[in-house]
């Protein structure tokens, strides 16, 4: 019988659109854009079980939640993908590339930013879970069966504590919050104008940072030159002097 352990206290710890199973199942479920019957997965034997709608908070959640579990080794993602976020495919890119300097490499998505997890909590992810695709499935029959066959090859609990991370949501009452901790899907133009608008702020901050690096060579040049022409004179004072 494989191993299991105590997901920690209070599991899950973010709140969300999902339904919760048996917290002892090595698999969560993730329908991305489509609401299925989640009570009927969690009954079927998922850890826990809900949809996705966007490639940067939700995917957050999502990681949130799984690594505070050790008992998750997979996760089956199935239903239809989101228009403009891709957070079905945003969130296989997370798990087999990770996050350099906020954004999840090779997403599609069009916000892929990550802000609330760490390298760690990223590379526990990626090492506790695998994930398994069956993108576009709704059927119900096809996604149980694919949770007993991942069922009957639990390998245990990865022999690690559960990671406590705080997933902060910046935008209240906005795009991504909703009631009950739901994520309210933007549409395609506004995730496209606001992806635009992160890729100027990000623009901006490069080009603060390039302008202090320029100012202070600058400085550094002219700082030099002055002492230069300091101990230049100091020198010819004393050949004089002699």
């Amino acid at each position: 019988m494989a191993d299991k352990t105590s997901p920690a206290s209070g599991w899950p710890k973010i709140q969300g659109d999902f339904h919760v199973g048996d917290e002892k199942s090595p698999v969560a479920v993730i329908t991305v854009g489509s609401h299925l019957d989640e009570q009927a997965v969690c009954d079927a034997g998922a850890a826990i079980c809900g949809s996705c709608k966007t490639e940067n908070l939700g995917l957050e959640k999502i990681v949130a939640n799984i690594i505070a579990n050790p008992n998750i080794r997979f996760i089956i993602t199935c239903g239809t993908e989101v228009k403009g976020h891709l957070s079905g495919q945003c969130l296989q890119a997370l798990h087999k590339n990770g996050v350099e300097g906020g954004k999840i490499v090779g997403a599609e998505g069009a916000i892929p930013f990550i802000e609330n997890l760490t390298e760690d909590a990223i590379k526990r992810f990626q090492e506790q879970v695998e994930i398994v695709d069956i993108m576009e499935t709704e059927d119900l029959e096809v996604i149980k069966a694919k949770i007993n066959e991942l069922t009957a090859k639990d390998p245990g609990n990865l022999p690690k504590d559960p990671i406590v991370v705080e997933v902060k949501d910046d935008s209240a009452g906005g795009a991504d919050a909703g009631e009950n901790g739901e994520e309210a899907e933007m549409t395609a133009e506004v995730a496209l104008i606001t992806a635009r608008m992160k890729v100027i702020q990000q623009s901006v901050t490069n080009i603060g940072l390039q302008n202090r690096f320029y100012a202070g060579v600058y400085s550094g040049k002219i700082e030099g030159l002055m002492i230069g022409l300091i101990m230049s004179f100091v020198i010819l004072g004393f050949l004089l002097m002699g």
